[in-house]
């Protein structure tokens, strides 16, 4: 550490003209930073705004291909796929997840004929959007969610995922082992080069309203989560976690969600030096929203203050609603 005092220092020197501030800048973001998460929905034409979410829709698979060019031409390299899967195709075994022809697996090949390989894909693996009870698993007689028969199940849709074109298939469902157990299925079936991003320190939280909402299970949900996503208590069983997954073949982790979790994200980076990402979550987009909506502060700067946490934090990206409002700032 320099022995510096004052005044022969004076730190605000720097900080006087925006172009010194500009150069002397620690955490830079840009639009390659960012990954949007799309919801897609059924129909053809459609929007459906999700009303916990301002700003935010469902789409129809064509629809969710025009967002995918808009992130091209943006520079966000990155979508994130996530179904409205109708109540009908519903089930206790979430046996839609498995379906070659589902919403997922239409939406990602409209968006490689639209994009060809301009833009990644990453597709959420995990249950709740297909199950009729909520959960992100298989459940017993008593409604625990069992684990390595949810694994089964989760490398099932892994493949099926992987089949229709995903870049990069992302486990959310924090069972143990599903990670090992993708990665040596996508080697013996012809896809060593599909990414795993695996959520690796979800926590059970409270900023996940919108989003159930958004993907509609939150009014099915049965119980809670907790027997399976993260303590929020926790921070060094968030390493274990992590250091698990990277062990099992993970390319990247996430932690989720974000802005709470600063600290794991940080120490993440820290301890194994792997791309580690984070999840601006539904609640944590929502109370921006919000916040601008009753003028509490302005919506942009609000928003790209919290962005450059993240990067400063250690995080190679961002998973966030307001990726296409963030380029569109940050491009000028």
């Amino acid at each position: 550490m320099i022995n510096a005092s004052y005044p022969a220092t004076r730190l605000r020197r720097t900080r006087a003209h925006s172009w010194s501030r500009a150069m002397v800048r620690e955490t830079i973001l840009t639009p390659a930073d960012l990954i949007w998460p799309l919801f897609v929905t059924g129909g053809k034409n459609i929007e459906e705004p999700v009303a916990s979410l301002p700003g935010v829709s469902r789409w129809s698979v064509d629809e969710i291909a025009k967002r995918a060019r808009e992130a091209v031409e943006l520079g966000i390299p990155c979508v994130a796929l996530f179904p409205n899967t109708p109540a009908e195709n519903r089930s206790e075994r979430g046996d839609e997840a498995l379906n070659p022809d589902n919403l997922m697996c239409r939406a990602i090949r409209a968006i490689r004929d639209t994009c060809g390989n301009d833009i990644g894909i990453l597709t959420d693996v995990a249950l709740d959007p297909y199950t009729s009870h909520g959960q992100d698993g298989l459940l017993d007689d008593a409604g625990y969610v069992l684990n390595d028969e949810t694994v089964a199940v989760l490398v099932d849709q892994a493949m099926t995922q992987a089949e229709a074109g995903a870049d990069i298939v992302a486990p959310s469902d924090m069972m143990d082992g599903r990670v090992k157990a993708i990665r040596m299925a996508l080697e013996m079936n012809g896809k060593p080069n599909v990414q795993i991003m695996a959520y690796a320190a979800k926590y059970a939280s409270a900023f996940y309203g919108p989003f159930r909402d958004a993907v509609g299970s939150g009014g099915l949900l049965k119980g809670d989560k907790k027997s399976y996503q993260m303590d929020a208590a926790n921070g060094d069983e968030a390493l274990r976690e992590i250091g698990m997954d990277i062990a099992e073949g993970a390319d990247s982790v996430m932690v989720k969600p974000g802005l709470a979790y600063l600290d794991v994200i940080w120490r993440a980076k820290e301890a194994f030096g792997v791309p580690v990402f984070a999840y601006q979550v539904s609640g944590e987009y929502a109370l921006i929203e919000a916040g601008a909506a009753a003028g509490i502060a302005d919506r942009e700067a609000l928003l790209m203050e919290k962005l450059i946490a993240f990067k400063r934090a250690g995080c190679s990206g961002i998973l966030t609603y307001h990726a296409p409002f963030a380029a569109r700032l940050l491009n000028g």
